[in-house]
């Protein structure tokens, strides 16, 4: 009896992360709390990222401008270089 070949892929992928501060903590208070290691807390946060809510921003009618908005980036320039002067 023969048997096909069945291949296998090892899929972990090994690379190096910088984490900030704030970044680590997070990963260690969820290590603490759930008993992981760190490879399974860091793969556990970007697994529950995915479930989110999208992040919105509320929007609100501000009406018509007060002043004529054609020269809007003239206007800011001509003030940056008056602070910048003074």
């Amino acid at each position: 009896m023969r048997f096909p070949l069945v291949q296998r892929y090892d899929l972990r992928v090994q690379t190096t992360i910088t984490l900030t501060a704030a970044a680590e903590h997070a990963v260690r208070t969820l290590m603490a709390d759930r008993g992981l290691s760190f490879e399974e807390a860091i793969n556990a946060a970007i697994l529950e990222s995915e479930n989110l809510a999208p992040f919105e921003t509320p929007v609100h009618r501000l009406g018509e401008s007060r002043v004529s908005l054609d020269r809007a980036l003239a206007i800011a320039d001509e003030l940056a270089d008056e602070s910048i002067a003074s």
